[in-house]
């Protein structure tokens, strides 16, 4: 089926802030490592893109992939915030709605997300990310140890809830916690 990425910006529409409020909840349904905990609602997720679109730079880019005319995916870029570091940006909420995966999606976003960036003036992009997924293969050294300190410290905290949620205390809370975490992070 064929992908068209198209770039949106602050003047989203209602329907489609809508859409990616949905995605965004199906990513965190899913487990996926986007920044929330389990439990996101549409009107949270709404609200966070409201607030997403309106607040972004002006040299942010905001790209969504759709397929059959529904939004499929999303990934966004946005400059870092330093003035001494006009050339980077980093690559946040790369995420594919679970019906829509091994598609290709992501891999359109970012070939197009690249393309956009490059031409933007932009020569170095940071991608966070959690051991085990395909984008792992691209990082490598500090920038792997630097991610993966992020991802468990993610990952102890959804694990943590998660254990709360379940009751348990002590040694079965630990025993959980530590288990869950090694196996969201690979670690």
């Amino acid at each position: 089926m064929p992908i068209t990425i198209e770039r949106i910006g602050r003047d989203a529409s209602d329907d489609l802030v809508g859409e990616l409020a949905s995605l965004l909840v199906d990513a965190v349904d899913s487990g996926a490592g986007v920044s929330f905990m389990a439990g996101l609602s549409l009107a949270e997720a709404a609200s966070w893109w409201r607030q997403t679109l309106r607040a972004s730079s002006p040299r942010a880019i905001i790209l969504i992939a759709r397929q059959a005319g529904e939004v499929a995916g999303t990934v966004q870029l946005q400059p870092a915030w330093a003035p001494n570091q006009p050339h980077r940006a980093d690559i946040a909420k790369l995420i594919v709605h679970r019906k829509a995966r091994r598609n290709g999606i992501a891999r359109e976003l970012m070939r197009e997300v690249e393309r956009l960036a490059k031409d933007a003036g932009f020569t170095l992009l940071l991608l966070d990310t959690c051991k085990g997924t395909a984008a792992e293969k691209k990082l490598a050294g500090a920038a792997l140890t630097s991610f993966m300190t992020k991802c468990q410290k993610d990952a102890q905290a959804s694990c943590d809830t998660a254990a709360q949620e379940k009751k348990l205390n002590g040694a079965a809370k630990t025993s959980f916690t530590k288990k869950c975490v090694k196996d969201a992070t690979g670690a």
